[in-house]
C-alpha cells in the first residue's frame, strides 16, 4: 500500500463527501478508490469512515487522521517543491484562476507575456464565475472581483470595476435616455441571466443601494451576447466595466443612469498563506500586479465619465403596438 496517495484519496473523499467525487477528483476508478480506504483502515486497526448510500461520514477517529494527513501531504508538497527547484529559480507549473470575461480580456494576455518571460514556468489558467477552494484545489493565484469574506487568503487590491448601464447611440436617439432607473420601464432591457431569472439591476438612492427590477425584452447566459445586443441597438443593458470599456471607448455603446451607479467593486490577487513563496510565484505576482493595474486604470478611464454624444434627454415613449386591432 502506497500510504501517501491513500491519506491522499482519502483526504479527497472526505473533502468531496463520498467515494465517487474522490474518484472524479483524482482521476481514479472508484474501485480503486474504495480499496485505497479499506486498506488505510486496515493498515491502522481503525474505521475511518461510514458509507452511507448517499456520502461519506468520517468516524472521530478518521477526522482525526485527515487533519493530520492534510498537514503530511502539505509538508510533502513543499518539500517536493523545495527539491524541485522552486525556491532557486522560477520554475514548475503555476495553477491560475480568475472570471471567465475578465480572465479571457485582461489576464490570459497577461499569461502570454509572463510565459515569453519566464520559459521555465508553465501555467494552467482556469476560468470560471464559481469561487472555488484554492487550498483543496491547489489553486496558486486567483483574481477576483467583489469584497472577499473573512479568511486566510492573503490579497493584494489591483484596482476597482463598476456596472455601467449602457446603449447604443441609435437606440438612445430613437427611444430617448431615461432620467431615473424607473424609467427603464418605458424601455427594451437586455438581462444577463443563466437558468435563474436575476433581473434586479444595482442602483443606489438617497439612501442607499436601490435595486431595481426589470422586464427584459431579450435576456441571454453569456455576456458577450449582451454586449452585442446592446451594439445592435437591441436595448439597455447593465454590463461590468470591464465587459464594457471598449464599446465606450468606440463610442458603440453609451452609458447612462451614471448618477445612481452603485460603489465600486474591488479587484484583488488573492493567494493562500505560505511561510515562503516559490519563486515562480512571487515572480507571477509582481508581474500581474502592475500590469493588471493598468489595465483597470484604463478601463477606469474610458468608464468613468458620462459620454459627450449629443442624445435626446426627454423620457422614452412605448413604440406602438403591432398587434392587430
Amino acid at each position: 500500500m502506497d500510504r501517501f496517495e491513500a491519506m491522499r484519496t482519502l483526504v479527497a473523499a472526505a473533502d468531496g463527501g463520498s467515494l465517487s467525487a474522490a474518484s472524479r477528483a483524482l482521476g481514479v476508478p472508484l474501485p480503486t478508490v474504495s480499496r485505497r480506504v479499506s486498506d488505510l483502515e486496515a493498515h491502522l486497526g481503525s474505521q475511518l469512515v461510514v458509507r452511507t448510500s448517499r456520502k461519506l461520514l468520517l468516524t472521530e477517529a478518521g477526522a482525526a487522521f485527515v487533519a493530520s494527513a492534510r498537514r503530511v501531504l502539505e509538508d510533502l508538497s513543499e518539500a517536493e517543491r523545495a527539491a524541485a527547484g522552486e525556491y532557486r529559480a522560477p520554475r514548475g507549473e503555476l495553477r491560475v484562476t480568475a472570471p471567465i470575461m475578465f480572465g479571457k480580456l485582461h489576464v490570459a494576455p497577461i499569461v502570454h507575456e509572463f510565459l515569453n518571460d519566464y520559459p521555465e514556468v508553465s501555467v494552467r489558467l482556469i476560468l470560471t464565475d464559481s469561487v472555488i477552494d484554492l487550498v483543496e484545489l491547489h489553486i496558486d493565484v486567483a483574481v477576483r472581483i467583489g469584497h472577499l469574506p473573512d479568511s486566510t487568503l492573503v490579497a493584494r487590491r489591483v484596482g476597482e470595476i463598476r456596472w455601467v448601464v449602457c446603449a447604443s447611440p441609435d437606440y438612445l436617439r430613437r427611444r430617448g435616455t431615461p432620467m431615473s432607473p424607473p424609467a427603464l420601464g418605458e424601455h427594451d432591457c437586455i438581462a444577463f441571466e443563466g437558468l435563474e431569472p436575476d433581473r434586479e439591476w444595482p442602483f443606489v438612492g438617497p439612501n442607499g443601494p436601490k435595486p431595481h427590477a426589470v422586464h427584459p425584452r431579450f435576456s441571454v447566459n453569456t455576456a458577450d451576447a449582451v454586449i452585442d445586443a446592446a451594439a445592435a441597438g437591441v436595448g439597455i443593458a447593465c454590463i461590468r466595466s470591464y465587459q464594457a470599456a471598449s464599446s465606450v471607448h468606440d463610442g458603440t455603446l453609451v452609458p447612462i443612469l451614471t448618477e445612481w451607479a452603485p460603489p465600486a467593486c474591488p479587484v484583488q490577487i488573492t493567494h493562500a498563506k505560505r511561510q515562503q513563496l516559490p519563486l515562480k510565484l512571487r515572480a507571477f505576482l509582481d508581474f500581474i500586479a502592475p500590469k493588471l493595474q493598468e489595465r483597470l486604470r484604463l478601463i477606469g478611464e474610458r468608464c468613468g465619465r458620462p459620454s459627450r454624444v449629443s442624445l435626446p434627454r426627454h423620457p422614452a415613449r412605448r413604440r406602438p403596438s403591432l398587434e392587430p386591432s
